[in-house]
């Protein structure tokens, strides 16, 4: 009977760990459901369900890497444009009025750039002591350039069926590969920061860089290795992005790094690092797929919808200020 009170115990610390601190945004998304529940006709449909898992598909998976990166106290502003840049070298290498050299070849690409313009974020933040902010604007401009020079600022359409049927067929009647992939995704980062020394490292660095490297964590090479897996992290939503929309253009990802920081921050991490979980994580992408859903289905202009969603991200920056300064 111990021993099974201690398992059912060890159990729930682990859902705890990788939950953290998200009770509040929880019930502010039960509260939300509930709201347009009763404002709404088609919102608790099975239809209407699937097409919130859809639309999040990329900002989750721009999500998971930003956490990374607001773990160990860093930003990174550069997540929409590398988007667009990766996305536009998956077109630019595989599409037939190019270089037409496969779309396993266009994949491949896109994701060293996009890891390579992570790296070199980090690398700016390590090597030359910039702060996060400046680094990831800097290549925020610099990788929006690259996306326009490739092909002049045009766009490139049409894929192959397969390509763009991942995220279009359902499997099990509810989940396309796109879906899927977010979710693999986040099951795998959550254990790697709740299970392995390496995931748990970012908390400590997070905490405090220097007493994190005076207890032997090797700060600065996991700080460029956090940045580039947030570059092709960002890199892979773009590669998704063009197989929903069946089109690349060097303007995809505008405004993205916004609603991208504040889903972690809505989901419970800490601007200042140290705080935050995969968890938290996944409830704050959906507080703001279900709101931005759910004003679609009230007909609220998109021009409010920018309002309402910079109200949003103002409240859960200001809230995450709060929270700092009473602990």
């Amino acid at each position: 009977m111990k021993g099974v009170t201690s398992a059912q115990g060890s159990t729930g610390a682990k859902l705890s760990a990788l939950f953290a601190g998200t009770m509040g945004p929880l019930i502010g998304l039960a509260l939300l459901c509930l709201a347009l529940t009763m404002t709404t006709d088609t919102f608790l449909t099975v239809r209407n369900i699937l097409n919130v898992l859809d639309q999040i598909t990329v900002l989750g998976i721009m999500a998971i890497g930003m956490t990374l990166v607001i773990l160990i106290g860093g930003i990174d502003l550069s997540v929409g444009s590398v988007l667009a840049l990766a996305s536009m070298v998956m077109g630019f290498v595989a599409h037939p009025d190019y270089l037409n050299l496969g779309m396993p070849a266009g994949v491949a690409a896109a994701l060293v750039v996009a890891g390579l313009c992570g790296l070199v974020s980090g690398l700016l933040v390590t090597v030359t002591r910039l702060p996060p902010f400046i680094a990831t604007l800097a290549m925020m401009s610099v990788a929006r350039g690259l996306a326009n020079m490739i092909t002049d600022g045009s766009q490139i359409v049409g894929f192959p069926n397969w390509f763009t049927n991942l995220s279009i067929i359902r499997h099990f009647g509810f989940l396309s590969v796109t879906v899927g992939l977010m979710v693999v995704l986040a099951i795998v980062f959550a254990i790697f920061l709740n299970y392995r020394a390496t995931g748990r490292s970012l908390y400590a660095v997070g905490g405090s860089a220097e007493v994190a490297r005076l207890s032997g964590i090797p700060v600065r090479s996991l700080t460029n290795w956090v940045y580039a897996i947030c570059g092709v992290l960002a890199g892979l939503a773009g590669i998704v992005l063009a197989a929903r929309l069946d089109s690349v253009q060097p303007s995809s990802g505008l405004g993205y790094e916004l609603d991208t920081i504040a889903a972690v921050v809505i989901g419970g991490a800490s601007l200042s690092g140290g705080v935050g979980s995969i968890g938290g994580t996944a409830v704050g992408v959906l507080i703001i797929g279900v709101l931005r859903n759910g004003l679609n289905l009230l007909g609220v202009s998109p021009f409010i919808q920018q309002v309402v969603i910079g109200v949003v991200i103002a409240l859960a920056v200001a809230t995450d200020t709060w929270r700092r300064r009473a602990q």
